[in-house]
């Protein structure tokens, strides 16, 4: 299965040959560009004021409030403090460089603005992480509303942090996809044991949620991951901040991914029985064919 990136690609080679052109002499260029990424969000690449030696990357997130319950602000300002700018209008978060002023380590700086969204999301982990490594229960479940129907919830006990993730299916079809690929985890934690827990409700939330205002229906599905403290230590919570916070969109996209194989494989196999039926077709009778009289004239045999 395809791990979907957790960086954006583009805000990265766009950032990066800004640097590069700059560092080279050239005469900087104008920007401004718009970039859809996962989950309804925004970035813009633009020059602040019309000044092309000037980027700045902005990102919308119409979740951040939910974020910054968490203590989003203070890690942007941790990882970006250098870069941080008011945000432009419109934007949650604003990064501003100076490309007159390239820094020595560029090519972190790189990665880092690739990494906006992700440290975005990061604060929420960190929080109920630090939670459950101190040996704290009983704070309260985060619930952060990363889509308009669909629903993130955080809560930390003394010897695990659960995470879950409300998702709706557009078609029947999404659900039976969706369930067998729920199974591929259960069965790929029998083959390794560090994997964490992970369970699949339909219809109806699981208990950790029982008696709140969390979405039920046919198309509805709840994913749940049970983190251990080996799953969320010093050395292995960035891996599994990456991966976790990308986990909705890594289950749709393989939905997609494997309706359109099934469609190309049914196209391919009606296309072979097409062939089949046209070499099965019986020719025609010789006696209809037409015939020529002696003196040269056409005729058809009934």
């Amino acid at each position: 299965m395809i791990l979907l990136e957790f960086h954006n690609r583009i805000v990265e080679e766009t950032l990066g040959q800004k640097f590069k052109n700059a560092l080279e002499g050239g005469k900087p260029d104008a920007i401004d560009i718009t970039i859809a990424d996962f989950d309804g969000v925004l970035y813009h690449m633009s020059n602040p004021n019309d000044d092309k030696s000037k980027v700045m990357v902005s990102i919308s997130l119409k979740f951040y409030k939910d974020l910054q319950e968490h203590g989003a602000d203070d890690l942007i300002k941790r990882e970006y403090a250098d870069f941080l700018s008011s945000p432009e209008e419109g934007y949650s978060v604003s990064l501003l460089y100076d490309l007159d002023k390239v820094p020595a380590n560029h090519e972190e700086v790189v990665k880092k603005a690739g990494l906006l969204k992700r440290n975005c999301f990061a604060s929420v982990f960190e929080k109920y992480f630090e939670f459950q490594a101190k040996g704290e229960s009983g704070h309260k479940r985060a619930i952060i509303h990363y889509r308009d129907d669909e629903t993130m919830y955080v809560a930390s006990q003394k010897d695990r942090v659960t995470v879950i993730f409300s998702t709706v299916f557009k078609d029947n079809d999404d659900v039976i996809i969706g369930k067998l690929f729920m199974q591929e985890f259960k069965e790929g934690r029998r083959k390794f044991n560090q994997a964490p827990q992970v369970l699949f409700s339909h219809r109806e939330p699981p208990q950790e949620l029982q008696n709140t205002d969390a979405a039920t229906g046919d198309n509805i599905g709840y994913i749940t991951f049970v983190l251990f403290p080996r799953h969320i230590s010093a050395t292995a919570k960035d891996n599994t901040i990456n991966l976790i916070h990308t986990l909705r969109d890594y289950l749709h996209y393989h939905i997609k991914c494997s309706k359109a194989y099934i469609h190309s494989r049914m196209r391919a196999k009606t296309s072979a029985f097409l062939k089949v039926l046209n070499r099965a077709r019986p020719e025609v009778d010789a006696a209809k064919k037409e015939k020529k009289t002696i003196s040269g004239q056409t005729f058809r045999a009934k």
